[in-house]
């Protein structure tokens, strides 16, 4: 009754404001009073009930005929808004509605009170919020109707422009807008004939353009009309024909007013523009005498020795912002244009140096995004050099008449190259980092850091690095030498140089010939151990200590070939594993496992002047090594270890590596299984919790690193492991039952999932790293049946561990079809209770979503026959929990289920079971499908529901469905063909969702669908429908919009006739394509 009272006040709000029964005026007053009151409102109350009047008055359907009352009565300037709210909504939504005497009146009244408004100089600048909005509102007619019903705007608002300055001002901005929306902006937002036809109405009407932006530039003296006429140049030039550019004065005008401080900025990114242009040679002349003309009018701006750095860091936003379009302009005309400057006279070849020398100074300023600038084109510009250097040798045969090859090269930027290594060094990125964090179950856990911005930085300065180094070796290491004697004569400040040039050392690491790099290395190594003997403190010598096994990690290929060396340098770790200082032990075991990784068979091999192998004489001192160790170090000093044993050729000295590496772990488990047998509360401690994770996780990091030989230690402990993971499970189980939801949060119950959840995670390493895959399905599989999955089934919804789902997923993608016998029973344990948990709303559970899916997909992949053998029920369970997943609104749980569909009816197609699976889903799927694709939620689905679609709409052509997919009780002759049904029934279906789409556009939307078989061609098609969809269409643009399939059908049967075999003599080039 509330609900109802309050929407009949709404109502009656609405018609009080609009008086349309009445025939009287708009109550202007009143709707003031309401956009007062939602943006001012003192109670939530007051402001959602003014929001619900608004909401529902923009949606009347007469509003917009009260607009010109609303704008020209009200002084509130919200109210302005919101009434040009009503007309936007109108415009882009139900233009095509309205009757072409309505949409002319729209369009006159908009015209006029843009003219009204910015021909008065006062209120053009009072009211230029409100005059951007309503230039956005034009744009949206002509949208609508530009070039079929209004041919005349161009010309109209350039004959306009001339007999106003600020009339002329605001053109501008209208034609800029415009051709935003037409040339950037228009994927979306309109079908691709549209997009087609306002490009071409643009280029053949531009001259006007061009003419009108000519004369403002010649003739006005007026700042802001010039500054938005650049704008709108700018705007223009990246798709301008270009005898508009290349054959006027267009770009004498702008050098011009290069110099010029107010429009330096915009004038320099139309340069940049004009910069960027790749044109035939015959240009060349050109846009070599272009740069000449910027390079002297580039000397006033920028005096010859100013200190770019610190002129941007010291100057105002204009001044930075002109040192980043600087930037622009230099990288977008190099990379267009280097070939003809090389190429030119000698002062041109001066100048490109000049330029070239003034990027490298902007390369040092201090803000990400011109570095950014200036990296990129350096890593476009080294490699080019890189490899014509390369090609000289075979210059000398080139034919008579071939292209001038440039040679010289490497000498004519040798200057360049050189300042280029100095930035590289001075400012090199770091490298991926590994970072030491606490996991949610309070475990130490190891993490890559995803930097991504730095990362990418430090690849693109590595890649450069490395061809600079190849193109003189000398110069790069005299460059890191003298650098490095600059810290250890205490000449630079900081340790950040240092770690800097660290970096950059190794980044280099295989860029030099072998002698050269051990020459090199062993330069660097002693001047920074000389560095670490005379530097004071502990944490000063902790950064050149990590320096320095930062520096040896990165040069494998030494370390291999230099026994001994290798030797100190791990015996080095060893001694730092025991060092208390922050930080040191971390890089100590990090370094260690890298080294190890790199160099992992010189540590099993009998060595020169050596007893035994290294990794034995490891062996013996394990205790004493990882003594002074945190648990996470101890992981991953065992994954190295276990890495060294994966390289010994001796499957029995493996074994043996093996159990001593094992030893101390597996005394401890087995003083806890004994100690258990006796009296099963000592599991319950938390000490023998921690200590049974941290044994596992040891043993996991071992599996990780040594694989398929892990089997021997996998089945010491199996059993009991499978024991320990039940007793757990049941605690777990008990004290949830008995404490509620939030006891899953108790750090008890944290504890003992994380040892069931490491139980599963070495369990899936093993899986993944072994080859003995029957040995698997005959001995591990029914072991963990009860235990794992019947634990799974019995446990209460909180207590049950995602990781389950994905344990099996990674058994049956990696054992297939051996599984296939198991699957079914894994299905009666996880399906429905995980069904149960998940679908009760959209939040809960977010783990066991992704992985629940990720086990179908594997399951539908490797095991489809569980899937042909499903009872009725059981596989519309299937069905429907695909589609709740792709109607999901997170994205990746939405993906994972689009992804599932695709792969379960490319399944079924394949099968016998395909007809009875089509007739029973296909309608559904199409609906449901068709649901996502048209609701904006689920807008980043559409690649994958377009080839869902296209899976459909195909497969429906082919012979796989056998049988009527219309509805038995029509009868067999209902319909000619499934072809014919599902395009009535399509049509339908679009037509009831969409009335505002005309019949015309529904049939040749579906005629598309049906046609298209070339997927890029369907998407375009889908898209298109889509811009349509949420519009009602002119009956005029319609025909455009069936046309265009037409041709697309035509064009594709063309292509095809080409392709001998690729058409049958059924399909007729000249058919009817509503046959």
């Amino acid at each position: 009754m509330g609900e109802n009272g309050g929407g009949d006040a709404v109502a009656s709000v609405v018609n009080n404001i609009l008086n349309v029964s009445s025939g009287g005026p708009a109550n202007v007053e009143l709707l003031d009073r309401t956009v007062d009151s939602f943006y001012t409102a003192v109670s939530n109350e007051q402001r959602m009930q003014a929001e619900a009047v608004l909401k529902q008055l923009q949606e009347h359907p007469d509003a917009w005929t009260r607009v010109d009352a609303i704008l020209e009565q009200t002084k509130n300037q919200q109210t302005k808004f919101y009434g040009l709210q009503i007309l936007e909504s109108v415009i882009t939504t139900r233009w095509g509605a309205l009757p072409d005497e309505q949409r002319e009146g729209i369009k006159t009244y908009v015209s006029n009170l843009i003219i009204k408004i910015a021909t008065d100089e006062t209120t053009f600048r009072k009211e230029k919020i409100f005059l951007h909005k309503l230039n956005l509102v034009l744009v949206d007619i002509l949208k609508q109707d530009w070039p079929h019903k209004w041919p005349s705007f161009i010309p109209d608002i350039v004959g306009a422009s001339k007999t106003n300055e600020t009339l002329c001002e605001n053109s501008m901005h209208i034609l800029r807008l415009l051709s935003e929306e037409v040339f950037d902006f228009s994927k979306n937002s309109m079908t691709v004939a549209k997009t087609k036809e306002m490009k071409g109405s643009f280029n053949e009407q531009f001259a006007a353009v061009h003419e009108l932006c000519l004369m403002v530039l010649n003739a006005s003296q007026r700042q802001s009309l010039i500054m938005a006429t650049l704008s709108t140049l700018n705007a223009f030039l990246s798709w301008v024909p270009l005898g508009y550019i290349l054959e006027s004065n267009m770009v004498d005008m702008l050098l011009g007013l290069v110099a010029s401080p107010p429009y330096r900025n915009v004038t320099l990114s139309c340069l940049t523009e004009v910069g960027a242009l790749q044109v035939g040679e015959e240009h060349d002349g050109k846009f070599v005498t272009m740069y000449s003309v910027f390079m002297r009018q580039l000397a006033f701006m920028l005096p010859e020795g100013t200190n770019i750095p610190q002129a941007h860091a010291n100057g105002s936003d204009e001044d930075q912002a002109f040192v980043q379009n600087l930037a622009l302009f230099f990288t977008s005309f190099f990379r267009a244009h280097m070939p003809a400057l090389e190429t030119a006279s000698n002062e041109s070849q001066m100048e490109l140096l000049k330029g070239l020398e003034i990027l490298v100074n902007i390369s040092y300023v201090e803000d990400d995004e011109v570095l950014k600038i200036c990296l990129d084109y350096w890593n476009f510009f080294v490699p080019d050099i890189y490899s014509s250097v390369t090609a000289e040798p075979n210059a000398a045969y080139a034919f008579a008449g071939a292209q001038k090859v440039r040679t010289g090269r490497r000498q004519f930027f040798g200057g360049i190259l050189s300042q280029l290594r100095s930035l590289m060094i001075a400012r090199m990125a770091k490298p991926e980092e590994v970072i030491v964090v606490e996991d949610e179950n309070g475990n130490v856990v190891r993490e890559t850091m995803k930097d991504t911005d730095v990362l990418a930085r430090y690849k693109t300065m590595h890649e450069t690095l490395v061809y600079l180094s190849h193109l003189d070796h000398e110069d790069t290491e005299k460059q890191m030498l003298d650098t490095l004697r600059m810290q250890i004569n205490g000449r630079t400040e900081g340790w950040g140089a240092l770690n800097r040039l660290c970096w950059a050392i190794g980044s280099v690491s295989g860029s030099m010939v072998e002698e050269q790099e051990n020459r090199f290395l062993v330069t660097v190594i002693r001047d920074l151990l000389n560095l670490c003997e005379i530097t004071r403190g502990k944490d000063n010598k902790a950064v050149i200590a990590s320096n320095i096994m930062y520096v040896v990690g990165q040069y494998p290929r030494f370390l291999r070939n230099h026994w001994k060396f290798l030797k100190t340098v791990v015996n080095k770790q060893f001694e730092f594993m025991h060092e208390p200082h922050p930080g040191v032990q971390d890089m100590a075991c990090e370094t260690f496992l890298k080294i190890v990784t790199k160099c992992k068979k010189k540590f099993v091999v009998l060595q020169v002047g050596e007893t035994e192998p290294f990794v034995s004489e490891l062996l013996t001192n394990l205790t004493d090594t990882i003594k002074d160790l945190e648990k996470h170090q101890i992981h991953m000093f065992y994954e190295a270890v276990g890495i060294m044993i994966s390289s010994e050729p001796d499957s029995k000295k493996k074994e043996e590596y093996l159990d001593r590496l094992m030893l101390p772990p597996n005394s401890f488990w087995t003083s806890i299984i004994q100690q258990a047998g006796q009296n099963v509360e000592v599991l319950k401690s938390t000490e023998t919790v921690k200590n049974v994770q941290n044994i596992l996780q040891t043993n996991v990091s071992v599996c990780s690193s040594l694989g398929g030989p892990f089997v021997t230690q996998l089945n010491r402990i199996f059993m009991d492991m499978l024991s320990v993971y039940k007793m757990y499970s049941e605690l777990i189980s008990s004290t949830i039952a008995t404490g509620g939801p939030h006891a899953a949060k108790s750090s008890e119950v944290k504890a003992m999932r994380s040892v069931k959840k490491v139980t599963l995670k070495l369990i899936e390493t093993f899986v993944e790293k072994t080859t003995d895959l029957d040995m698997v399905v005959s001995q591990h599989v029914p072991a963990m049946m009860d235990p794992i999955l019947g634990d799974y089934a019995r446990n209460v919804p909180d207590a049950r561990d995602a990781e389950v789902l994905s344990m099996f997923a990674a058994m049956i993608n990696r054992l297939r079809e051996k599984m296939e016998p198991e699957v079914p029973r894994i299905f009666e344990a996880v399906f429905e209770c995980t069904l149960g948990m998940i679908t009760q709303n959209m939040e809960d559970y977010p783990e066991h979503r992704l992985k629940f899916f990720g086990l179908l997909r594997a399951v539908t992949k490797f095991c489809p026959r569980t899937l042909f053998n499903m009872s009725e029920g059981q596989l519309k369970l299937v069905i429907d929990s695909v589609i709740w997943a792709f109607r999901h609104t997170e994205r990746n749980i939405a993906d994972t289920g689009l992804r599932l569909l695709y792969e379960m009816l490319n399944t079924f197609k394949n099968s016998d079971a395909a007809t009875a699976f089509y007739k029973a889903y296909y309608l559904q799927l199409l609906r449901e499908v068709f649901a996502v694709l048209t609701d904006t939620f689920h807008k980043p689905g559409f690649v994958l529901q377009a080839h869902i679609l296209h899976h459909l709409f195909s497969v429906v052509q082919s012979d796989v469905i056998k049988a009527p997919l219309w509805d038995d009780s029509l009868g067999p002759a209902a319909y000619p063909s499934n072809v014919a049904f599902i395009q009535s029934h399509t049509s339908e279906m679009l037509s009831t969702s969409f009335p505002n789409l005309r019949p015309q556009q529904v049939q040749a939307a579906v005629i598309g669908m049906l046609d298209l078989k070339e997927i890029s061609s369907f998407k375009q098609h889908l898209r298109d429908f889509l811009v349509q969809s949420n519009k009602f269409m002119d009956q005029n643009n319609a025909d455009l919009y069936a046309e265009e399939v037409a041709a697309a059908k035509k064009a594709e049967l063309q292509r095809m006739a080409q392709i001998p075999g690729l058409l049958h003599d059924q399909d007729d080039l000249t058919g009817d394509i509503s046959d």
